[in-house]
């Protein structure tokens, strides 16, 4: 897998608005927190903007790192189980 774009997460702050563009160009987010992973497919679970937010943003506000969209997916925070589809 190739990255196109990479962006330091301590480095660039990616916060509300930022966070839910990327959650409307994507059709699924797969939110990992530890070993807990959601998966949302936007257009049949229709999540509001809280309910996503709730998985897109850490404590501090920012996007959670890491952040990977492939395609129509959008992988939030880190679990192996989660990301071995993707390779």
């Amino acid at each position: 897998m190739e990255a196109k774009e990479t962006v330091t997460a301590n480095k660039t702050k990616l916060g509300k608005a930022e966070a839910l563009e990327l959650a409307g160009l994507v059709s699924k987010i797969v939110a990992a927190r530890g070993k807990t992973v959601t998966t949302i497919y936007m257009k049949k679970d229709k999540p509001d903007e809280e309910e996503l937010l709730k998985h897109l943003l850490g404590p501090t506000g920012n996007l959670r790192a890491p952040t990977i969209r492939k395609g129509k997916t959008l992988y939030v925070g880190f679990n192996e189980e989660a990301y071995g589809g993707m390779v």
